[in-house]
């Protein structure tokens, strides 16, 4: 049986809604933009994210 991540991040969206996401993967990183591609596993949906938005991961507060 294969491990999955149990990721969970909150953050802001552009209409200032806040979501959670969780057992989501990190794709792809834009260090000069700023950006990140997820995946998230549950859907396999992928989302792309600014880190600024980024307030919370796995229940602890992070600053960007």
């Amino acid at each position: 049986m294969k491990h999955l991540p149990n990721v969970i991040i909150c953050l802001w969206t552009k209409s200032d809604e806040i979501q959670e996401w969780r057992r989501c993967i990190s794709l792809k990183y834009d260090f000069y933009k700023g950006t990140r591609r997820m995946k998230l596993l549950d859907s396999n949906e992928i989302r792309q994210l600014r880190d600024v938005c980024v307030f919370e991961v796995n229940g602890m507060e992070v600053y960007m």
